[in-house]
This record gives structure tokens, C-alpha cells and sequence, in this order.
């Protein structure tokens, strides 16, 4: 069985500078503030300040490092940084220069980062100041000049300038951007390159458009406006300002903070780095309306005694990149704005992210993955590629225009993850209730406890409603001849030392099923980083 939605939503054909920057679409005005330090809000980068500083970066990279010169879609410029308010005009900088984006994490070794830089190759690399020494040691495991190492500033001023000083960029020069319509250069052109585990083995590039990105960013917001609309002529409108605290290496960051509020006229107010009691701080002081975040955030928001009302401007609340619980969802919704639920999406980098979503003020999908997008057709199928039964749990495979083409360099990961027919394989066990999904867990990390399958995500979700839990993550250990869950369960500060690891065992097997008890054992750590299943962003 095939579902999708009888909603069709028709996304224009243009690149994604073009839409952002000169289309009618985009709600953003030349005087629009669209990002900012969080630390200083006032001092802003405009939508045309953003303009100059793409097309100036664009020249730069052009003549100073030959990006896009050769012909576009050919350079890679790696990126790897920390929050800052100037990092979009680099991605903007990027693709205008027709380079490839190639977004790394901050929080990689050099020899990660030397990895992608070879996996491209990276042309250039540019890092944020507190990266510098990670970004040379990995250049130099490379074979990058010290030269092609540039150094981002974005505050107290923008600059932009090479690790060994021979070359700046003046900001005296433009490079305006080729506007581009014709649809198949807009679905095959390559823009950016995120690395995702995808369902199987090390990290792949996963090759992102300008049609993925337009379509990811156009679709749900067609949706929204029409609600956001109607709340304005009634009186009820807000201004969109967000708090930028997820990595900008994943889909989240780049589509989330990049794109996404600026085609909505909105600002991002950027953290170098997340610290909870900063985030609920300036979520308060910011007057924060839009918020996406990861289950342990929520989680913590749920929990932490110092949450009052300093979310109470809320009125966009959506969670992803891991399985979100529907007592956490219900929890942390009691903690924000009144009238503001937190709901949940799903989807990959190679989605581009989300192909689920709630309408806003839609208030019946808690516990569930949101709807499926407009354009987006689902398939879910058994282990022989079987439709299953409706209602039954099967593998998601997925169709739609924000879905990746391909994996960069890697076509035996491009021939596994899609079928012969064009549908790419997701790695997840969803099931389909009504017009809702609803998350089993990921096809490759399900338990199989004497042939019973036990979901990682569920006990995790049973172990984050405990108050006295912050974090958790479950695996499967060898037990006997079968296997059985273990969790890694970090504690709340206050709970340390007054619950065990056979209390949390106990409370578990009060919850679940007799085959789903944590047979394998509970670890307490300090933090989940170490085990297995990592789930602070879960995957890309």
C-alpha cells in the first residue's frame, strides 16, 4: 500500500538564493533581521547585509581559492564551526560561488575531519576561531595548505580570512549568484554534502540540491501560513525568532537555522555552544517563538526546577532526530506556552529532514510522527520487500522531491539504500495509524530477545519519564543464546547516589512487557556518549 496525502502543493522552480533572496515568496524584507549573536541581540545581520555578505564572500572563495571556476558542483569547501550569526552567509557565500557545502561537526577529531576533507576533496576548509587548531592538524593529515584553511569571525565584525594570513577578504568585491530555473539542473545540482550513517555502516555524503532544499523549506511552510495567517487577521500573530543551539553539521542546523527562518522573515539568535542553563535563559530574555530541539532537551526542559515562563512566548514547538516519547512530549508541553503542544517530525538527512508534519494548532497527534508532507509518498514494507498489512509495523521507504538522489562517492551504499524502482530504503520500522506514523525503532538496532523483537526507542522513552533520569540509551548485549537490552542511564544531579541500578531495572519492568525488561542490565555514566547508541542528536 502507498500513502501519501491528496494535498499536492506545487514548488517553484528556482534555486534556493533566488527564493530566499528575490522571490515573492520569501517574507523576508531588505530591513529583515535574520541573525544575531545571542549574547548581543542587537547588533544583526539584515537581509541586506546577508546579501552583501554572500556575494562578497562568493568572490573571495572564487578568485582567491578558484571555487566554482572550473565549472559549478565541482569544489567542496568543508566547513566546520561552532554557532556563529555570519555562518549562513557562508553557506549562501558557498553556493553562490557554485560550490558544495560540505558541513562537518565540531565536536569530530582531526582525523574525522581529515576524513571528509579527503572524501570530497575539500578545496578549502573553513572553521570558526575556536576550531583552528583542530581544523590545521587536519588539513595537514590531508595535504591542505595552511593557506586554504580560512578563519571565520563573525562578531564583533565578519571576517573571513586564511589561518596563515596571506589572504582576506576585503569586502570590497561582489560575485552576484546565477539565478537557475530549469528543473533538472535544480534537482541535480548538488549544493551541499551532510554525512549521515544512513542505515547501514561508517558515515556517507549524502548529496543535497537545490530542489531538496527548496522543496523542504516551501512545503511545510504552505502549510503554516495558512494557519499563521488566519492567527494574524485574528489578532494572534507573532514574530518568528529562534535560538540557535543544534549543530550546523546536520540537517537540523543547515535547514533549521540556515534556510528555513529567513524564507519566513524570521531570526535565529546563535549560541557558540549549547549550555541548558543558557538556552532556558535566553529563551526568556529573547522572547524565543519557534523552537526545534532533540528529546534530551525537552527531556531536561521537563525536569529542570528553574523552567517558569521563560518559554511562554512559544508557539512553535517540534522535536526530531531521535525518538521523541509521548511522556516526554506531554511533560515538556506542560513546562512551555499554553495552547502549544510539542510535536514531533521524522526524517533523515537523505529527506533533508523532515517529511512529517503537524499543522500548527492541531492538537491530536501526540505520541505519533506528525503527518506525512504533501509530495511525499511511504511505502512500508516487510524484510522482502513486502507491503506489510495496514496497521502492521514495517520499513519505511520513501519517495518525494526533498529526497536525496545519491550518496557522494559511494555507489555500493547508493545501490543498497535504493530499490530498483527509485524508493529509498530508511532504516526505520514505522507503523501507520489513521493519518498518523508512529515510530517502532531503527531496522538495524531492534533487539531480538528469543525471536521477540524489543525496540530500543520504547524503553528509552519509559526510562526519560522517570523524573530522576536525564538521559538514557539502550543496546542489545549478548545473553545466553539470544539477546537482551541493556540501558545506559545518566541520573539527574539531584538523584545521584539515591537511585540504583537495580531501582531503574525495577521501574522499567513495572512498565513493560516480561521480554522488554533490561535483562542485559543498567549502567549508570555520567553521560550516554559512550554507549553504543548515541541519542544526544541522535543520528543525522
Amino acid at each position: 500500500m502507498i500513502y501519501g496525502t491528496a494535498d499536492r502543493i506545487a514548488v517553484p522552480d528556482l534555486d534556493l538564493l533566488t527564493l530566499l533572496f528575490d522571490s515573492p515568496h520569501s517574507r523576508a524584507q531588505e530591513h529583515t533581521a535574520l541573525h544575531a549573536e545571542a549574547r548581543d541581540p542587537l547588533q544583526v545581520i539584515t537581509k541586506s547585509r546577508a546579501r552583501a555578505l554572500t556575494t562578497q564572500f562568493a568572490h573571495f572563495l572564487r578568485h582567491g581559492y578558484g571555487v566554482g571556476a572550473s565549472g559549478p558542483g565541482r569544489d567542496i569547501v568543508v566547513t566546520v564551526s561552532t554557532g556563529q550569526s555570519a555562518l549562513a552567509c557562508v553557506f549562501y557565500g558557498v553556493v553562490a560561488a557554485e560550490g558544495i557545502y560540505s558541513a562537518a561537526s565540531p565536536s569530530g577529531t582531526p582525523k574525522d575531519l581529515a576524513r571528509q576533507i579527503e572524501d570530497g576533496p575539500g578545496k578549502v576548509l573553513i572553521c570558526s576561531g575556536d576550531l583552528r587548531r583542530t581544523a590545521l592538524e587536519a588539513a595537514e593529515m590531508a595535504g591542505l595548505p595552511e593557506r586554504n584553511v580560512l578563519v571565520l569571525t563573525s562578531y564583533p565584525e565578519a571576517g573571513l580570512e586564511s589561518a596563515d594570513g596571506s589572504l582576506r577578504c576585503d569586502f570590497g568585491h561582489s560575485l552576484p549568484w546565477r539565478p537557475i530555473t530549469d528543473p533538472k539542473v535544480l534537482a541535480d545540482r548538488t549544493i551541499c554534502i551532510l554525512y549521515s550513517s544512513g542505515t547501514t555502516g561508517l558515515p556517507k555524503g549524502v548529496l543535497v540540491s537545490h530542489a531538496n532544499v527548496v522543496s523542504e523549506v516551501f512545503i511545510p511552510a504552505a502549510i503554516n501560513r495558512r494557519v499563521f495567517d488566519e492567527w494574524h487577521r485574528h489578532g494572534r500573530g507573532f514574530a518568528r525568532r529562534m535560538l540557535g543551539h543544534l549543530p550546523t553539521a546536520h540537517i537540523a542546523g543547515v535547514q533549521g537555522y540556515l534556510i528555513n527562518p529567513f524564507f519566513e522573515g524570521g531570526i535565529v539568535y546563535w549560541m557558540p555552544a549549547f549550555n541548558l542553563d543558557d538556552f532556558i535563559r535566553y529563551s526568556g530574555e529573547l522572547g524565543i517563538t519557534c523552537m526545534f530541539t532533540v528529546p534530551p532537551i525537552y527531556a531536561a526542559i521537563a525536569k529542570h526546577p528553574g523552567v517558569k515562563d521563560q518559554f511562554s512566548r512559544i508557539r512553535q514547538a517540534t522535536g526530531g532526530a531521535a525518538p521523541l516519547s509521548r511522556e516526554i512530549q506531554q511533560a515538556a508541553s506542560d513546562k512551555i506556552a499554553r495552547d502549544t503542544v510539542v510535536t514531533q517530525v521524522w526524517g533523515l538527512s537523505e529527506t533533508t529532514g523532515a517529511v512529517t508534519h503537524t499543522r500548527p494548532g492541531r492538537m491530536d497527534t501526540l505520541g505519533s510522527l506528525s503527518p506525512l508532507l504533501p509530495n511525499v509518498t511511504l511505502r512500508l514494507v516487510d524484510d522482502n520487500d513486502q507491503d506489510v498489512k495496514p496497521g502492521e509495523p514495517g520499513e519505511a521507504l520513501v519517495k518525494g522531491p526533498m529526497i536525496t538522489k545519491d550518496y557522494h562517492n559511494n555507489p555500493e551504499a547508493n545501490k543498497t539504500s535504493f530499490t530498483a524502482d527509485g524508493w529509498f530504503r530508511t532504516g526505520d520500522i514505522l507503523r501507520m495509524k489513521s493519518d498518523l506514523l508512529y515510530i517502532v525503532d531503527r531496522k538495524k538496532e531492534l533487539i531480538k530477545y528469543k525471536g521477540l523483537q524489543v525496540a530500543p526507542a520504547e524503553l528509552e522513552g519509559v526510562l526519560l519519564a522517570h523524573p530522576s533520569v536525564a538521559d538514557a540509551a539502550v543496546i542489545g548485549v549478548p545473553y545466553g543464546d539470544t539477546e537482551a537490552p541493556r540501558a545506559y542511564v545518566v541520573l539527574a544531579p539531584g538523584a545521584r547516589g539515591k537511585l540504583s541500578e537495580a531501582g531503574v531495572a525495577e521501574y522499567v519492568k513495572g512498565q513493560v512487557a516480561a521480554y522488554k525488561q533490561l535483562r542485559g542490565g543498567v549502567v549508570l555514566v555520567d553521560a550516554c556518549r559512550g554507549a553504543q547508541r548515541a541519542i544526544f542528536y541522535g543520528r543525522s
